[in-house]
């Protein structure tokens, strides 16, 4: 149980951290959100669990297509705040959108025989 509390703990202070920093230097904030903290964290985590090299393998390629659909938020979020659209209606539809933008990269990818 302290293993769970002790990875909680870490990545919460993680994303809190950039928050913070965010709100001081958009640019810093944004540099460190645009590492990829969750996948790496992620990663580590499964294979301090598993030790199991495969799993990671595994798990690093199917985030590797994802990042492209996970994309589109940040294109549609700024587009219709710039159109004046409410942050939350605005934040809904990106999220929407890119939930609609993994569906098509899955199934585009499974055509291909490509399994995530």
């Amino acid at each position: 149980m302290t293993y769970y509390a002790i990875k909680i703990a870490v990545t919460t202070i993680l994303i809190v951290l950039i928050s913070e920093i965010a709100k001081r230097s958009t640019l810093a904030g944004a540099i460190l959100a645009s590492v990829p903290l969750v996948s790496v964290l992620g990663m580590i985590w499964l294979y301090v669990d598993t030790k199991d090299v495969g799993r990671v393998i595994t798990l690093s390629g199917s985030i590797f297509w994802l990042v492209l659909p996970s994309l589109a938020l940040f294109l549609v979020l700024p587009l219709l705040l710039k159109q004046g659209i409410n942050f939350y209606l605005g934040m809904t539809v990106a999220i929407a959108v890119t939930a609609a933008c993994y569906w098509l990269m899955v199934s585009t990818l499974g055509h291909f025989g490509i399994s995530l």
